[in-house]
């Protein structure tokens, strides 16, 4: 069974989770501040972790730190907080995704299951060779791009892009992670640089580049791709 850890100082939304996560035949650890959380995360290796930024002694970002520093499980942030600086920095301390209170809980299952499936060994991210959507199809092996039965000629930044973008399927990817991944570790302030690339695989690949499907922008805060 899949074990998830649920980190949140509020009893209901504890208890929600906790009724809907065990209803669906998950294994339920909760803890209601910051270093019961990392103590239990030592002591029970939940498969994903759900966690609240605002928790009464340690501050979320540190408890995500905390987590990086031996494991890479999947961490879903919960919070209230709505400041893009706040979730960014969530992002780059090492979340996976996030998630802004008040939620629906199917979409906050759904994300659950997606971070659980690309932790799987080969449920997604960098095992997966061949990423297709209806579209068109990605070989990360080959390093090509196949739209409608055509090579579609990306440049190198463009793929490089691309490539991170889809080796994080499902995943809110930051923008200063995509800046410093695609661009060097000197780059994480220029958005304007993102905004002109994702424009351009947009048109390339999108069915509808004002309204895209795959290559989805969170605004202030990053992008993501979806099959």
């Amino acid at each position: 069974m899949t074990r998830v850890l649920v980190v949140d100082d509020e009893p209901q939304i504890v208890r929600a989770l906790v009724i809907n996560l065990k209803a669906r035949k998950y294994d339920v650890d909760a803890a209601t501040d910051g270093a019961t959380a990392l103590q239990l995360a030592a002591a029970r290796h939940p498969d994903v972790v759900v966690l609240d930024l605002g928790l009464p002694d340690l501050d979320g970002v540190e408890v995500i730190k905390g987590l990086r520093g031996w494991t890479r499980v999947p961490i879903i942030v919960l919070s209230a907080r709505h400041s893009s600086d706040e979730k960014v920095q969530a992002l780059d301390a090492g979340a996976d995704d996030y998630v802004t209170k008040p939620f629906g809980m199917d979409e906050l299952l759904a994300r659950l299951r997606a971070a659980v499936r690309r932790a799987e060994p080969n449920g997604g991210g960098e095992d997966d060779v061949v990423v297709e959507t209806e579209g068109f199809t990605v070989d990360l092996a080959a390093k090509k791009v196949n739209r409608a039965g055509k090579d579609v000629r990306l440049t190198p930044t463009e793929w490089h892009l691309l490539e991170v973008l889809v080796r994080n399927t499902g995943r809110l990817v930051s923008q200063k992670q995509l800046l410093q991944e695609v661009w060097g570790p000197s780059y994480g302030t220029e958005t304007n640089y993102l905004r002109v690339y994702m424009a351009q695989l947009r048109r390339k690949l999108e069915t509808d580049p004002s309204h895209p499907q795959h290559f989805i922008t969170e605004p202030g805060m990053g992008y993501r791709f979806e099959k």
